[in-house]
């Protein structure tokens, strides 16, 4: 005798549970935005979703699974934000600026996912295979789109070197421009409006 079918979940139950799941995290992201990326706690986030604490593990087995997932969707919004930002430039220099710009306008918009995706500010937090793959996948494609354009941009390192160069320092003027004037749109302040120059100085050494 065959054992009865599992029942499968219905369209409207799976839809209602990614509603839930993404209820969920969207509370989590205001928590963080509020509070810091660290600050996060599941009994707090009960709270706001008018819910018992234990209820929450029927959705994520942890709070690190809830880091993971965001960590997961910040990098999958980032590769989206990036490639659109990048997605008509005609030379490496068009392509650095329109980097170095999305970078930092990605970091104005996102700052809870920026700092969970791009430091390191919860202790313990590790990500997991799944994530670390879509974050490493984008960095490869960031190798692929610098070796393109070898033949015009003279740096003299791998373009993997230069890949990471360009990180470095996209990642230090964003990073400032957070801490002192977070208020301030790219293109303004006193590390905002440092990408220009920046470009400049790299076109005169590369060119």
């Amino acid at each position: 005798m065959k054992p009865p079918a599992v029942p499968l979940k219905s369209p409207r139950r799976q839809r209602n549970r990614e509603l839930m799941l993404d209820t969920i995290l969207a509370t989590a992201r205001a928590i963080m935005r509020e509070e810091g990326v660290a600050a996060l706690s599941m009994q707090e986030l009960a709270r706001r979703l008018g819910m018992r604490a234990p209820s929450l593990y029927n959705y994520f087995p942890s709070k690190m699974a809830i880091y993971d997932a965001l960590f997961q969707l910040g990098f999958t919004r980032f590769g989206e934000h990036m490639a659109q930002a990048v997605a008509g430039a005609t030379t490496w220099q068009e392509d650095l600026r329109s980097t170095f710009t999305a970078y930092m306008s990605f970091a104005l918009q996102n700052p809870e996912l920026y700092q969970l995706c791009f430091e390191r500010p919860v202790p313990g937090f590790v990500p997991s295979a799944a994530s670390l793959e879509l974050s490493f996948g984008q960095l490869r494609a960031g190798y692929a789109r610098v070796g393109r354009w070898a033949g015009h941009m003279h740096s003299g390192l791998p373009p993997e070197q230069t890949t990471d160069l360009a990180i470095a320092m996209m990642h230090g003027l964003t990073a400032l421009h957070l801490s002192n004037e977070p208020h301030l749109p790219v293109g303004a302040g006193r590390f905002g409006a440092l990408i220009d120059p920046v470009i400049a100085v790299l076109e005169k050494a590369w060119a």
